[in-house]
């Protein structure tokens, strides 16, 4: 098991890093267009400084975030809202997504130890809410860089993002309609340093290989499977390849083959 202080340094990281590819933009960029559709560079940041608002009301203030859950006047449009919601200025909204992400960060290392967190449809720790905080900075950050036309190096912060994506191997699939598989997966990937992440029996008949950010980039749905050098061995590992989400909510419509034509996706579902 991760220890939560070092979740908590591994959010910050991938936090420092998103923002200082954002913080020198001219204010031209921020209204650079990403692979979301509607969503601009500025909607890619407020939409996780609003993440973080509603996490650290669900940590702080369990009835007022089930009420903010039920009086939303369009839950399709949840996460649409909270991202205009939060629209400001660059300066102010690098602020507002600064301070708001050191609160909530204080806050979970303060959450007792097995205590749950209400979350959309789910209950989860406070170290699983900061692996969920790290993957959605993560893919965030993937559909900034997209605009920006850079590509950003690979750490060792993926394996939690990895993680998460093998464990909500059932929930894409429940996501999707299909029946949840009983067959284990084994899943070997390559980290950026050289060394093999594996989870499930070294038995498994079903399996999945590839480079690590592959597999991030598939389970944040970044990336088609036809983009990614991920390869499925069985059944379930090559089904799973087409309804991988590693976030909450209804599935996402993915993206479309780099290749193809056709929208490069959405923003996503329910913030995981």
């Amino acid at each position: 098991m991760v220890d939560l202080t070092d979740l908590l340094a591994d959010l910050a990281d991938e936090s420092e890093a998103l923002e200082a590819l954002v913080r020198p933009l001219p204010p031209a960029a921020w209204a650079r267009p990403t692979p979301a559709p509607g969503w601009t560079v500025a909607h890619q940041i407020a939409h996780l400084a609003w993440t973080d608002h509603v996490a650290l009301l669900a940590a702080t203030d369990e009835d007022a975030f089930v009420s903010s859950v039920s009086a939303a006047p369009d839950p399709a449009r949840l996460v649409d809202h909270g991202a205009e919601e939060f629209l400001a200025p660059p300066a102010d909204l690098l602020d507002r997504w600064r301070t708001g992400r050191a609160s909530l960060a204080a806050v979970l290392a303060a959450v007792p130890s097995g205590q749950k967190l209400p979350w959309y449809g789910t209950r989860m720790s406070a170290a699983s809410m900061a692996t969920a905080r790290i993957m959605e900075t993560w893919a965030h950050g993937e559909d900034v860089a997209d605009a920006l036309g850079v590509e950003r190096p690979a750490t060792d912060r993926l394996r939690h993002v990895a993680h998460l994506g093998v464990r909500t191997l059932g929930h894409g699939f429940a996501a999707h309609g299909r029946p949840v598989p009983t067959a284990p997966v084994r899943v070997e990937l390559a980290g950026p340093a050289g060394d093999t992440w594996s989870w499930g029996p070294a038995a498994a008949a079903d399996r999945l290989a590839g480079p690590a950010r592959d597999f991030c980039l598939l389970v944040t749905q970044r990336r088609h499977r036809a983009d990614l050098a991920l390869t499925a061995t069985g059944p379930v590992a090559e089904e799973w390849l087409d309804v991988a989400q590693a976030f909450a909510g209804p599935p996402g419509a993915g993206r479309e083959p780099r290749t193809g034509a056709g929208a490069l996706g959405t923003p996503g579902g329910v913030p995981a």
